[in-house]
């Protein structure tokens, strides 16, 4: 048996049950997602697609992937999806790839602003291989100017427009980026991956009817496994007129399969498909529903405490499950490093983040972000933010002062232990 891992696992599973875990980005699965995650699943090999696989053996995969396919396109109201990326990034890969030509422009949010690596950043494949503009949002209110987007659109024609971010709390206007996309010949692509399980029980703007294409990562809000999938409202001839050898128009949900496999993965993981599947079922359950509510009345809770204790919030407040802390509205002095550190110190998990017009390096960074997902799939509630709110600003101001730091760290495990986890 190989001890040395199946402790360091226990040690997370321990470090897991007894934090507040506040990173936007994660969330707890239930046991039938990690139950089918570590399935025999993992032993199959299945390139291609229901159906339609270069290996024998597939008759149950074959089940297990189109009844995610289903579940996913029911969920969303979607007429595609595509269920086999690897991670969110994966299937922002894949459209590239089947829409664009290296060099082509595109338009996407600025990471500094809230963006997503894979929209556009210089240090990450979409940002070398493709021409990346960029939108942002203004200084004095946090919130993106719509016609300023329009402006830029307007400037660079780009091929491709993304919307979407990962550390911006207010809900998309699809329907003035689709304006836009068509106004200048663009792909609108609408990257979900935060909001998803919001939309999903339709607390927020919904992207199928508006965006060309829509892609999403199936962990946080909607708590299923770490991958990826790619949705499509309705299907759709590709813009460009390309033909098969028999002359008749590729339909988009071809192209996009085609990227995807062989395009940019090998066989898929039929293990993580069958657990996204899972939470997909999940979430069309009304219990869902209450719980994604409860996230964001957590999250606007949690919001207005951090505010009257002080602190500003990129945008102001929240119509989502996240929000972006600007420290430098009551502690200057202290960077997103200092406040992660001490706060992890705490059993308190948040991650430093760039603030829209930081005056401090990625690596230190001038806020925090945080999201409350997790601590709801605990049972928290309104009260309960209101509390870590106390306790984050408490932690922050006694950042050098190990000895409450580790009171506060006894506090947060001896109150977790009424939210049990597994």
């Amino acid at each position: 048996m190989d001890t040395q891992i199946a402790n360091l696992i226990a040690s997370e599973l321990e470090r897991q049950r007894n934090g507040f875990e506040l990173i936007a980005s994660e969330n707890f699965t239930s046991k039938q997602v990690l139950d089918a995650m570590g399935s025999c699943l993992t032993n199959k090999y299945a390139e291609g697609y229901p159906g339609k696989r270069y290996y024998g053996g597939c008759e149950v995969v074959d089940v297990i992937e189109q009844l995610a396919i289903d579940r996913v396109c029911a969920l969303f109201g979607a007429e595609y999806a595509n269920v086999q990326p690897h991670s969110g990034a994966q299937a922002n890969a894949a459209v590239f790839l089947g829409l664009l030509n290296p060099g082509d422009a595109i338009l996407g949010f600025e990471l500094a602003h809230g963006g997503h690596l894979s929209h556009g950043s210089p240090v990450n494949f979409s940002g070398k291989v493709y021409d990346a503009h960029f939108y942002g949002v203004e200084e004095d209110s946090g919130i993106i100017d719509m016609d300023k987007v329009a402006e830029i659109a307007q400037k660079v024609r780009p091929k491709l427009i993304i919307c979407g971010a990962s550390a911006y709390s207010r809900d998309w206007d699809y329907i003035r980026f689709r304006q836009i996309a068509d106004e200048v010949g663009a792909i609108l692509l609408g990257d979900i991956s935060h909001p998803a399980g919001l939309i999903a029980a339709d607390l927020l703007n919904d992207p199928l009817p508006h965006c060309h294409i829509v892609t999403s990562t199936t962990h946080k809000t909607l708590r299923g496994p770490r991958g990826g999938i790619i949705l499509m409202g309705k299907d759709f001839i590709n813009p460009w007129g390309r033909t098969t050898k028999k002359g008749d128009p590729i339909m988009m949900s071809t192209i996009l399969n085609s990227a995807v496999f062989p395009g940019m993965q090998g066989g898929p993981l039929e293990h993580v498909i069958a657990a996204k599947a899972v939470a997909f079922y999940e979430a069309a359950q009304d219990e869902y529903k209450k719980y994604a509510s409860q996230v964001i009345k957590n999250a606007k809770s949690m919001a207005t405490a951090l505010v009257q204790k002080g602190y500003n919030i990129i945008s102001g407040g929240t119509d989502n499950h996240l929000m972006l802390i600007d420290l430098r509205s009551k502690y200057p002095d202290v960077s997103g490093k200092e406040a992660e550190n001490a706060l992890v110190k705490a059993h308190i998990t948040v991650n430093k983040n760039m603030v829209p017009f930081d005056s401090r390096t990625p690596l230190t960074t001038s806020g925090i972000r945080v999201g409350t997902a997790a601590l709801t799939s605990r049972g928290l509630v309104e009260d309960d933010f209101e509390m870590i709110v106390d306790w984050i600003d408490y932690v922050i101001q006694n950042r050098n002062d190990e000895t409450s730091i580790q009171v506060m760290q006894e506090r947060v495990q001896q109150f977790m232990k009424n939210f049990p986890l597994y």
